[in-house]
């Protein structure tokens, strides 16, 4: 087992008002703290689901995990081939090499605070994802950038059969 430690010297403080916000409802993220700020220890973003938004589809990291701390509403998450709801105060930590997605249960809202340790540079990641919203760039520019962001796509049946 090796040790990770961090190096950064300053305290990351990020007020709500200054937080960067990349899209809007149905799915909204707000860019909180990224790899280069936390000496490479976490990044950390919230997200913010309209009732029944898909937050993210399936995929995996391979250098990090991924906990999604439920703040309100009801979220249903991927891990593996299990699909677990959660709701507010929940933890869901999905550890590296495991698929997982997440999106708000049908009906109901998501709030949730997403963090991915040890950290990657993901905000240009939720960049490009506004720009493939707008057309701006094709959905399969994604799979150019995948080793970059550590973010794998694949298919899961068991994502898909949750609301069938």
């Amino acid at each position: 087992m090796s040790l990770f430690v961090p190096r950064f010297d300053e305290t990351v403080i990020v007020r709500e008002a200054e937080a960067e916000v990349v899209g809007r409802a149905p799915s909204t993220v707000r860019l909180l703290a990224d790899s280069s700020r936390t000496g490479g220890a976490l990044s950390t973003q919230r997200v913010t689901l309209t009732a029944g938004a898909d937050g993210a589809r399936p995929h995996w990291h391979d250098h990090s995990a991924e906990m999604f701390f439920l703040l309100d509403g009801a979220a249903e998450i991927l891990s593996g081939d299990d699909v677990v709801t959660a709701g507010p105060g929940d933890l869901v930590i999905v550890p590296p090499a495991r698929p997982h997605a997440f999106a708000a249960v049908p009906g109901a809202d998501a709030d949730l605070l997403i963090v991915l340790t040890p950290g990657v540079e993901r905000f240009e990641y939720f960049r490009h994802l506004r720009r493939v919203a707008l057309g701006e760039v094709t959905p399969e520019s994604l799979l150019e950038v995948q080793e970059l962001y550590d973010n794998h796509f694949l298919r899961s049946a068991a994502w898909d059969a949750r609301r069938a």
